[in-house]
């Protein structure tokens, strides 16, 4: 098979040991940003399965238009960016699952209240320039961590915050807050106490139309003066403009991997001007390990389409296109959600 694997960033794919599970197969990396449907649907033009990384890639109708050999796409978590309806018509299969144990988005949000607290890049940065110590850090023991949801990162960030010794208090839907109360944590009846009561507030919760633009102006600047605010999930859960905002009246301070363009390359953007703010460039899921499981999960499902028995699959009216006329598909075996529970 003809496999595209787009957004490649720093060429991880031939690096990692899931790579040999597709080696004997004709695979093209890319590792430049491509946004422009027509490039997009021209370098795809013979390409049978794509491999897309998180919601780097938008797979529009326009693009399907010019990928006639396309028959699957691959993805790890939430689909938004995928017209699954135009794969549909076109016979594109769209397979996706939740991906593992969400490990690096939990230990990149600790690394980034250890780098916020201890003001660790600012006085890296001093040091290179020739200067001494020029802050004082603070310490999380005895410090209250709000966690906005509880599902796997929340738990994980949990654990963290007790670890050092931190109180840790979670607001979520009904089923994260009795899951919470269950595993002996403390849980508020409203976010607006959360916020209010938090040293340091991290989020974990999906983008989904509910909770798009949840997280206010006004949460953000009810927070203590010297409140900590980490966003490692998504922009859109923001209000627009907020983090800016309250930037510039200097609370709370920031710590943000994620943005409302990616990839951020223009260095003008109102974040990276504010010396309160830690940026990383989505950096959440992006470790070894991680993706390694990422990419095998992948490859298992081009595997098993190869073999005639797709797996995941979220569209199967998409097997009744003339493509597969002819063709065997045996039943399809789900392991994943469902298309109605993947968000």
């Amino acid at each position: 098979m003809k496999i595209t694997i787009p957004d490649d960033y720093v060429g991880a794919a031939r690096q990692l040991p899931s790579f040999s599970k597709v080696a004997a197969h004709e695979v093209e990396i890319w590792s430049d940003i491509v946004r422009d449907p027509a490039i997009l649907a021209s370098r795809l033009k013979e390409t049978e399965a794509i491999v897309l990384i998180r919601e780097r890639t938008k797979i529009t109708e326009r693009i399907l238009s010019g990928a006639p050999k396309l028959r699957m796409l691959t993805i790890n978590g939430p689909c938004p960016h995928v017209d699954v309806g135009a794969c549909t018509r076109r016979g594109v299969l769209v397979c996706a699952s939740h991906p593992r144990q969400p490990r690096g988005a939990a230990e990149l949000t600790w690394a980034l209240i250890l780098a916020s607290m201890r003001n660790i890049p600012q006085e890296v940065q001093r040091l290179k320039s020739g200067q001494w110590q020029g802050s004082l850090g603070r310490s999380l023991r005895g410090r209250t961590l709000g966690i906005y949801g509880y599902g796997r990162i929340g738990s994980a960030l949990a654990e963290y915050g007790k670890a050092f010794g931190m109180d840790v208090l979670v607001w979520s839907r009904r089923r994260g807050r009795d899951a919470a109360a269950a595993a002996g944590l403390a849980t508020v009846a409203t976010k607006e106490e959360l916020f209010r009561r938090s040293d340091v507030l991290t989020l974990a919760i999906r983008l989904v139309p509910e909770t798009r633009g949840s997280i206010t102006a006004a949460d953000l600047a009810s927070m203590k003066p010297s409140a900590l605010f980490v966003n490692t999930a998504r922009d859109g859960l923001v209000e627009p403009g907020a983090l800016v905002a309250g930037l510039k009246k200097g609370r709370p301070a920031f710590a943000v991997d994620v943005y409302d363009e990616e990839p951020l390359t223009r260095t003008d953007h109102p974040l990276l001007q504010l010396p309160n703010a830690i940026c990383t460039p989505h950096l959440g899921f992006v470790e070894a390990e991680q993706l390694d499981d990422y990419f095998s999960d992948q490859y298992d499902r081009i595997l098993a389409y190869a073999s005639g028995k797709p797996v995941d699959v979220i569209n199967p009216e998409a097997l009744n296109h003339k493509h597969f006329a002819g063709r065997v598909i045996s039943a399809l075996r789900p392991r994943g959600p469902t298309k109605g529970t993947l968000s």
